[in-house]
């Protein structure tokens, strides 16, 4: 039958049969919800020990470099992981704690000189349209819910991901046996395999490892290194509370392209309201945005391109579609793993294409 060969009844088919198998899930979804539930706990510390594998793997091979055991080197990057985390914890996290508190007290007195700044502005008998002069003195009313809406929700992100870290207390074992025994997991997978397929297998396991090595590492350094050029230039122009803007702005920043405008906020508003003027000071917010600018261009000109190079090869628009979608369907961790995720589905999808084309190739030059 000519039309069961056509390549595009194949996939309409097989479309439609993914299309039945997803419904018959989503009806007998009380089957499956046991086991997504288990699969979500073991798959967090999972997630977690990836993360630091693909962190730490580099730092293992400099270590077995120098022609040390492979267990020692682990240990090496445990006793170097604590070290760093007993340095945050005795040194970083007391003074953004106090810089946060205070930043929150501080709220009453920002709310304070908004509304100076509305009420003046009023005074300038600027006539402006009856809506927009409703909504704007209904904003200014309940300015300081807002604002502390605003900064809950922000900030509720950083200890959302410190208390979700804590609880994974699973890691530090998925993280040894990751790095004991990653190197096997090929080996493991494709041996069950003819040479011909094990050999793709292996192409494309090769390529996901690149792209998740890529995007990890990259943005983890590009992250720090943002985060340390914003604390010396908010330093430099004297914004308060820099430490706790600048290490807001190094998490946020791991967020591809919306990150950054997201880590400004904060920044703008306590720019906006700092100085002996209880109106503000508008020139801080000028340097703020200066800082930032010129943080952002260092960043997206000379370190990205040299730490993640073009490996991914995303497209802005497609990168941002992909995290507004996976923001509405997962929250904050659905923002924080959908570019990852994205990028391995992209390197099965394209790995397959070009095998299948290759293999056509290989069926015309055997025809002709």
């Amino acid at each position: 039958m000519p039309l069961l060969k056509k390549r595009w009844f194949q996939t309409l088919v097989v479309l439609i049969l993914i299309f039945i198998l997803i419904l018959l899930m989503s009806l007998t979804s009380f089957i499956f919800d046991p086991i997504f539930k288990y699969v979500g706990a073991v798959a967090a510390p999972i997630v977690g020990a990836g993360i630091l594998y693909y962190l730490t793997k580099p730092v293992m091979h400099f270590f077995e470099s120098l022609k040390i055991n492979r267990i020692i080197s682990i240990l090496l990057v445990f006793l170097l992981l604590i070290v760093i985390a007993t340095l945050f914890v005795l040194y970083i996290f007391p003074i953004a704690q106090g810089q946060f508190a205070n930043l929150i007290d501080n709220i009453p007195k920002m709310v304070e000189g908004a509304q100076s700044l509305f009420n003046e502005f009023q005074n300038q008998n600027i006539v402006l349209p009856k809506q927009i002069n409703n909504a704007a003195e209904d904003f200014m009313d309940n300015l300081q819910s807002h604002v502390e809406n605003v900064l809950s929700f922000i900030f509720g992100f950083i200890g959302q991901l410190i208390t979700f870290v804590a609880l994974l207390v699973l890691i530090p074992f998925f993280l040894f046996f990751m790095l004991k025994d990653g190197d096997k997991l090929v080996p493991f997978i494709t041996q069950i395999f003819e040479k011909k397929k094990a050999d793709n297998i292996r192409s494309l396991l090769g390529k996901i490892d690149v792209a998740l090595t890529a995007f990890i590492q990259g943005q983890m350094i590009v992250s720090f290194i943002l985060g340390i050029l914003l604390f010396i230039g908010y330093l430099i122009i004297g914004l308060k509370y820099s430490l706790t803007l600048a290490l807001f702005a190094m998490i946020m920043n791991v967020i591809p392209f919306l990150g950054p405008f997201i880590a400004v906020v904060p920044a703008l508003i306590v720019g906006a309201f700092q100085g002996a003027d209880p109106s503000g000071d508008p020139w801080m917010v000028l340097w703020v945005c200066i800082i930032t600018l010129i943080a952002q261009q260092t960043e997206s000109n000379f370190i990205s391109p040299n730490v993640m190079g073009r490996v991914l090869k995303l497209h802005p628009l497609t990168v941002i579609t992909v995290i507004l979608a996976a923001g509405s369907i997962g929250g904050f961790i659905g923002i924080l793993f959908a570019v990852p995720f994205y990028a391995v589905i992209k390197t099965i999808v394209v790995h397959f294409y070009q095998t299948y084309q290759k293999s056509k190739k290989s069926r015309e030059d055997a025809l002709i």
